[in-house]
């Protein structure tokens, strides 16, 4: 097995897998604005391994699996590696999937998720509610890593209702991931309060001690590529994973550029929009697109009434007509 995640250098930086955000336009977007050299992995949207072993299922599932040309092409160019994320909670249904992956796609590596917190996630036993069954936790990456060549990384957080970081990362580390992402969150705090890297830097020294080969990334609350450098450095971890940073700052991947004019901004929504039209126009809704206008129109006089405005408009020509 071919794991990318030993061979690149730190400081790594990816972009998380975000519902309803990372699709392949998004994705296409913030690797077009990024510096070379300074995002490095990139992930698909969450993808449930149930619904992709549904033969009526996997059609609508698979869409968030899809790649366009142009991205694949800049994938290719930026050296950036490319991670479908799957969740669920049957490690025969993973093992399936995990193969299904492999042989029908072009993927660098396939992610467990182990962390989303959401309610209706957490309530059929999937995602961050597996840190309570670490039994079955391990079942499932075994019978992952076993059906695919690609790597099987897992991200998740440090706890359910309390941190109990070393515990369940210790468990984690028995069936050699390869590679951890670590949200410094339980899965009751959702997104509120702050993350806590002291218990990141607790996770990384546990893993130094025992499996010092296995990559292991942060995440939580890094608003800006400085601060991901300072994370680094402070807890010894190989990288930083970005979420809500991107939604601060769509440019966060090119950490030089500090004046993000008016301009530029119009411009990066335009070009969003059309990619989008292009790639979902009869398949997704076009609401989904009012929360990316929300991270472009900010930070020049003005944003506020173009956003105002911008969340009235009701399909593609309307917005390419405002702002002729």
């Amino acid at each position: 097995m071919n794991n990318f995640w030993k061979e690149i250098k730190s400081p790594v930086f990816s972009l998380a897998p975000m519902e309803d955000v990372t699709d392949t336009v998004f994705r296409e977007i913030v690797m077009g604005m990024a510096a070379p050299g300074k995002l490095h992995v990139v992930f698909t949207e969450f993808t449930s391994v149930e619904g992709m072993n549904h033969p009526v299922g996997r059609e609508r599932v698979s869409e968030r699996l899809i790649v366009n040309e142009s991205e694949r092409i800049l994938l290719k160019e930026m050296g950036v590696k490319l991670v479908a994320q799957i969740w669920g909670r049957n490690p025969e249904i993973y093992a399936n999937i995990a193969k299904y992956i492999s042989e029908n796609y072009d993927f660098d590596g396939i992610d467990i998720n182990m962390g989303c917190p959401v309610k209706k996630v957490f309530k059929i036993g999937a995602c961050s509610a597996l840190i309570g069954e670490p039994g079955l936790a391990k079942e499932i990456i075994l019978a992952t890593k076993e059906s695919t060549p690609l790597p099987v990384s897992v991200k998740t957080r440090t706890g359910i209702k309390q941190h109990q970081t070393e515990e369940w990362i210790s468990e984690l580390l028995e069936v050699d991931p390869a590679a951890i992402i670590l949200h410094g969150r339980t899965q009751r705090m959702q997104s509120d309060g702050d993350a806590s890297w002291e218990e990141i830097a607790k996770a990384v020294e546990l893993k130094n001690q025992l499996k010092p080969h296995i990559p292991f990334h942060g995440n939580g609350d890094v608003f800006s590529y400085e601060k991901g450098l300072q994370r680094i450095q402070e807890t010894g971890v190989d990288g930083v994973m970005i979420g809500r940073g991107i939604f601060q700052n769509p440019w966060f991947f090119d950490p030089a550029k500090t004046e993000i004019t008016k301009e530029d901004r119009i411009d990066k929504l335009l070009a969003h929009t059309r990619l989008f039209e292009q790639t979902w126009g009869g398949i997704k809704n076009f609401n989904i697109l009012k929360r990316f206008y929300k991270i472009y129109l900010n930070s020049f006089p003005g944003a506020a009434k173009l956003r105002a405005d911008l969340m009235e408009v009701k399909d593609y020509q309307e917005v390419y007509t405002y702002f002729q």
